[in-house]
């Protein structure tokens, strides 16, 4: 009777372990697409000021 016991019991703080290291893993992927959101927002507004330039700066040569 120990021995099923014990193997309950270590099974049940295996799936315990998983439990918390998948919790981790999903707070991390929440905190990585965060992160690559405000990335690509950046990108978006430094092609827009780079077009603008680039807009600017062709006008300039036209004269």
């Amino acid at each position: 009777m120990l021995w099923p016991m014990f193997f309950l019991t270590l099974a049940f703080s295996g799936v315990a372990v998983l439990g918390v290291l998948a919790v981790r893993v999903g707070l991390e992927v929440r905190r990585f697409s965060r992160a690559v959101g405000d990335s690509s927002e950046r990108i978006t507004e430094a092609a827009e000021d780079l077009e603008r330039a680039a807009a600017s700066c062709a006008r300039g040569f036209e004269r």
